[in-house]
């Protein structure tokens, strides 16, 4: 049963919460606070999966109290329900909250917000990795992207489609960008995954105010190198590997989302190079060693890797299902069934054949053995097309933005 702390200074909205939500009761253990402080009581006599809070209270905020959570809790999912959407706001927000949902808020609204969450925990089953996870407010990004956007954001004549073509190029950026732009605070009433769609509707300001905030973005900097990995060439891999995957067969309405988790693949990579430098350096060492791909040494260490430490974070921060289902299962499509070549399958073949084009490695060597089947594709609708995809995947070298 889950397990659910609903937090409002006043008495009415949490009452209203409780006749909402009496349909949850077989399913939900919920609890109701008046306050921070109050919360902060009820969650240390006992766990929770996930605290819902109002951002506007007396005496401790939203914002503290989820500032609080994320120190002492960093497992439990934090979601902030309010009817406040300034960007000043926001920008407290979403540090400290996963998501962000927008008042009046309906019951099926939040029961998915929810069960979502709390569905994700099962992706991960080490529970340093998942707090440390839940506890991340932001992505390292490149010092050229920090660069390229303060040049760009200081010159009157920048564009928004510059500072799109900036950010669409940097992982991290692209992540928090995607996840400020799919919350409530801005209204918008479809999943966004277009990079220059998201910046166009933040705004240059908003942007700016992103940029500057040392709570939202940092700079990659590790203490000391991790022999094996490399910030420009995930980058690399991740630009290309998204530019493959929507020149594959996927459906024309699926091809924004694709390119997204395209570029998002290996997210979780950035994650444990940043947060667990010396185990991910354990990692690398003993793939090479043993001439295995990375995530089957994840795998076999953890029974998880990379994909799902990178879906887990896109699902917490409420990025779309399908675009967190093709970034955690990215190395195996096959343990969900798919009756179409969808982004799942995209993202997958196209990892591997950017694999096929980047510089010889253990990992990229040995991973292509799990391209599908002639047999597997034609079961997908799209036949035996490799030879021509792998074609196709060389032009995409020559392309723009690809060096």
């Amino acid at each position: 049963m889950r397990r659910v702390i609903f937090v409002d200074d006043e008495p009415r909205i949490l009452e209203g919460l409780r006749r909402m939500l009496r349909g949850q009761r077989n399913e939900w253990d919920m609890a109701f606070a008046p306050g921070g402080e109050a919360a902060l009581a009820m969650m240390e006599a006992t766990t929770f999966d996930v605290i819902v809070s109002d951002m506007r209270m007396p005496e401790m905020d939203g914002a503290t109290l989820l500032t609080q959570v994320r120190n002492l809790y960093p497992q439990v999912v934090r979601i902030v329900l309010s009817g406040h959407t300034e960007l000043s706001t926001a920008l407290r927000v979403v540090p400290v909250a996963h998501q962000f949902l927008a008042k009046p808020c309906d019951a099926g609204t939040l029961r998915v917000a929810v069960e979502r969450a709390c569905h994700l925990k099962g992706l991960l089953s080490d529970d340093s990795i998942r707090r440390t996870v839940g506890a991340l407010r932001d992505l390292p990004s490149l010092p050229s992207t920090y660069e390229a956007l303060t040049q760009g954001l200081s010159d009157p004549d920048t564009s928004l489609q510059k500072l799109a073509k900036i950010v669409e190029r940097d992982v991290g950026v692209s992540a928090k960008i995607l996840q400020l732009v799919n919350s409530a605070f801005f209204g918008i009433a479809h999943s966004v995954t277009n990079i220059e769609h998201a910046v166009v509707y933040l705004g240059i300001n908003t942007i700016r105010s992103l940029v500057l905030s040392l709570e939202i973005f940092r700079v990659f900097a590790p203490e000391e190198p991790v022999p094996g990995f490399n910030l420009e060439s995930l980058h690399t891999h991740a630009r290309l590997c998204a530019c493959i995957a929507t020149r594959l067969p996927v459906p024309k309405h699926l091809s924004e989302i694709t390119m997204a988790a395209g570029m998002l693949h290996d997210v979780g990579k950035l994650v444990m190079a940043w947060k667990f430098p010396d185990r991910f350096k354990k990692l690398l060492a003993q793939a090479a060693e043993e001439r295995l791909p990375l995530f089957k040494v994840e795998e076999r260490e953890y029974g998880f890797s990379h994909a799902e430490i990178g879906g887990y974070l896109l699902g917490l921060w409420g990025l779309p299902y399908i675009l967190v289902e093709a970034v955690a299962l990215h190395h195996g499509p096959n343990r969900v069934p798919h009756e179409h070549f969808d982004a799942v399958s995209a993202v997958h073949v196209a990892n591997l054949l950017a694999h096929e084009l980047d510089s010889p490695s253990a990992e990229q060597s040995l991973e292509n053995d799990a391209m599908p089947s002639p047999e597997e594709l034609t079961a997908l609708g799209v036949g035996d097309d490799l030879a021509a995809w792998r074609a196709m995947a060389v032009e995409t070298l020559s392309l723009p933005g690809q060096a």
